[in-house]
């Protein structure tokens, strides 16, 4: 089973305006539609996607809860969104609500930081039973101080139950702070996703990266719309792991954590 851990989409009527709100300085390798994306998935060889929702304010967490719910099963793992706006039983009542499995943090997007208190109340409250997937690192020109990978440290060592995957390696453009505090570190999972793509990162340098952290808690992920998956799997196939690793990476590590049969 090949999955992609990291991807964005939206409602049809709202995707050319959200995906117009995202990061300036990057290069767009689709629309950020469902039916776009499967037809990506189709060309891939992807079986399933995990799809992100992330509420910019907390009146719209539900709703975006309520779409990644809504996603097609059969292709789809729906993430939802919380939001420290809200009290942690609220977030979590709406993630069970919609049948989901876990959420994405976006701080640079949703305007707070990871080491917010009321955030850690809603990790406490998910903690044994939803994922938490976290952007960490930069984000255009935004220097990534909300979200820095000594931060990912400290939720790992507060929330020893909770299932956390941090996104870019631990640390979008920050990789030497990234392999100071979160590589190696146990319990965390790391995404490989690096828009505009994993390709553009020295192969020598990311293969000793995973084997360091462990590449049983390493999972593919894209960032689509922001990079295209198809490169992004033959680079994780360049790293020159052993076939059952590589089969690890691109999606059996994620099915075990998030237990899909």
């Amino acid at each position: 089973m090949v999955i992609d851990g990291h991807c964005h989409v939206w409602p049809d009527a709202v995707a050319e305006r959200a995906l117009a709100g995202s990061v300036s300085d990057l290069r767009r390798f689709g629309d950020g539609k469902i039916s776009t994306l499967l037809s990506l998935m189709d060309a891939a060889g992807i079986d399933r996607a995990v799809c992100l929702g992330v509420a910019n304010t907390p009146d719209r967490v539900d709703a975006a809860n309520r779409f990644a719910g809504s996603l097609d099963r059969s292709r789809f793992i729906g993430f939802g969104s919380i939001h420290p706006g809200l009290p942690a039983a609220e977030n979590v009542a709406s993630l069970r609500a919609h049948g989901l499995v876990g959420a994405k943090v976006h701080p640079f997007f949703q305007q707070y930081s990871l080491d917010d208190p009321q955030l850690w109340e809603i990790f406490a409250a998910m903690e044994g039973e939803f994922a938490v997937i976290a952007h960490v690192g930069e984000a255009g020109s935004d220097p990534g101080l909300r979200c820095t990978p000594a931060m990912i440290t400290e939720i790992a060592r507060a929330f020893p139950r909770l299932a956390l995957i941090a996104c870019h390696f631990g640390g979008y453009r920050l990789l030497d702070q990234a392999e100071s505090n979160v590589v190696g570190l146990p319990g965390i999972y790391l995404d490989t996703s690096w828009p505009p793509g994993l390709g553009t990162l020295d192969r020598k340098r990311i293969r000793a990266l995973v084997e360091r952290h462990g590449p049983e808690r390493v999972v593919f992920a894209s960032d689509w719309p922001m990079a295209d998956p198809i490169a992004d799997i033959a680079a994780v196939q360049a790293l020159g792991f052993d076939d059952e690793t590589t089969r690890g990476i691109l999606g059996e590590n994620l099915r075990r954590l998030l237990r899909i049969a």
